[in-house]
């Protein structure tokens, strides 16, 4: 026998370490795979609740925006005369041109008087002042 020469023996205990490596390999992946398998449960998992979330998301009904509390016009038949002549309005008015409107005496006391009561129609919320001096109703 020569030394390149290996004994039967020998042999059997190379495939015996080769053996070993190889099953402590197979153990080393096993443990890589039942923690690869365990994420990939957590993340099908996850998936699953955020398209159950999407779907439930998807069945609400569309909000709808806050009503807005309905606004109190005076009593005053002057005012149901001012919110008339905005119905019939197709741009801002002046408060000439409101009094022009309702036949009313072009005269600074009467102008005056009727910006006073556009402007308590604005603090309501009947009526917005674009700019100053010239009022409309609020747009939806």
């Amino acid at each position: 026998m020569t030394g390149g020469e290996l004994t039967l023996g020998a042999v059997l205990v190379r495939l015996e370490e080769r053996e070993g490596e190889l099953a402590a390999q197979a153990g080393t992946t096993r443990e890589q795979i039942a923690q690869l398998t365990t994420r990939l449960d957590e993340l099908d998992r996850a998936a699953e609740e955020v398209r159950i979330t999407r779907k439930t998301l998807l069945e609400l009904p569309d909000p709808l925006p806050p009503a807005l509390p309905p606004s109190k016009l005076p009593d005053h038949p002057a005012y149901q005369q001012i919110m008339a002549v905005f119905a019939a309005a197709e741009a801002p008015l002046r408060a000439r041109q409101v009094c022009e409107a309702m036949d009313l005496e072009i005269a600074p006391n009467t102008i005056n008087n009727t910006r006073l009561k556009l402007k308590r129609l604005v603090e309501r919320g009947i009526l917005t002042e674009t700019e100053q001096g010239l009022f409309t109703p609020p747009r939806p």
